[in-house]
């Protein structure tokens, strides 16, 4: 089926341009392929389409009933490249991406409402979970993920670190003896985040490195779940600072030892593989990844 359909362009391509020349010329094949698949294309239907002399080229009676569809196809064919294209290079189309909950709030949100405010005619559907969508499976044109990434087929292209602190209420800390260095805090109530390992490793100004392996007393699948029930005095957690930061400007939410330092983790657009540069998918991450 699929060389019948290659065979009828050629055969509409030949009609239309009168000689099996003009037409290997438009279709940047020899004149002698053009040849074999309208012979072919002959053989298989049993008739006779064109008949040929050493000047030109006529349709015969099968010849004429067959072409109006073999165009029909071609210009189908033309129109569906040609509008394809014309959505890359306009910005149009549905655009389904997938990031953890936990960055709603985060210089990502302000990335993706600049480019749909940039880019009108794309509709985007955004799916915010903390635990990762199946790319492939779920038809996710973008996934962005946080964290260590491992080895995958899918592109990948890194947006930002984002910054983790460790925090926890001013009225939970006011409870508590005061921490001189992170083992201080190894028994005390720590909240985690399911889909995130809780093994926390501090980094003092000085290089020195702690790390701690506490057993959570409250756990949950949600960021900003875990993060209402630490500002109303649950214990400490793990969150990017974005979360925290106008209570903590506020001092109702406070860093726990802040001359201890959490390794900062990376944010990273992920695609499917075959999708070219040039596309929609593409050209959103490439608007994430420069903050514009």
């Amino acid at each position: 089926m699929i060389n019948n359909l290659r065979a009828l362009a050629v055969f509409a391509k030949t009609v239309d341009h009168g000689s099996f020349r003009l037409a290997a010329k438009e279709l940047q094949i020899s004149p002698s392929v053009v040849s074999h698949h309208i012979s072919q294309l002959e053989e298989q239907l049993g008739v006779a389409l064109l008949y040929r002399s050493t000047r030109k080229l006529s349709l015969t009676r099968e010849g004429e009933s067959l072409i109006g569809a073999a165009r029909a196809m071609v210009k189908a064919a033309e129109d569906g490249i040609n509008a394809t294209l014309d959505h890359a290079a306009e910005m149009i189309g549905d655009l389904h991406v997938t990031a953890p909950a936990v960055l709603a709030r985060s210089p990502i949100a302000d990335r993706i409402l600049r480019f749909i405010k940039t880019h009108p005619k794309v509709r985007l559907w955004l799916d915010y979970s903390e635990y990762p969508r199946d790319v492939i499976a779920d038809g996710i044109d973008v996934a962005i993920r946080m964290g260590w990434l491992r080895d995958s087929s899918l592109k990948s292209r890194k947006l930002y670190d984002a910054e983790r602190v460790l925090i926890a209420s001013r009225t939970y800390l006011g409870t508590m003896p005061t921490p001189q260095s992170p083992k201080d805090l190894e028994a005390w109530d720590w909240l985690d985040l399911t889909p995130v390992p809780l093994k926390p490793v501090f980094r003092s100004t000085s290089k020195q490195r702690i790390s701690l392996h506490p057993t959570p007393m409250l756990s949950a699948n949600n960021a900003y779940a875990l993060y209402q029930l630490a500002l109303r005095g649950a214990g400490l957690v793990v969150l990017p600072r974005s979360i925290a930061e106008e209570d903590l400007l506020t001092g109702v939410m406070q860093i726990v030892l802040p001359a201890w330092q959490l390794e900062s983790v990376g944010v990273y657009a992920l695609r499917p593989s075959n999708t070219s540069r040039h596309s929609l998918a593409a050209e959103f991450v490439n608007a994430l990844a420069r903050g514009a």
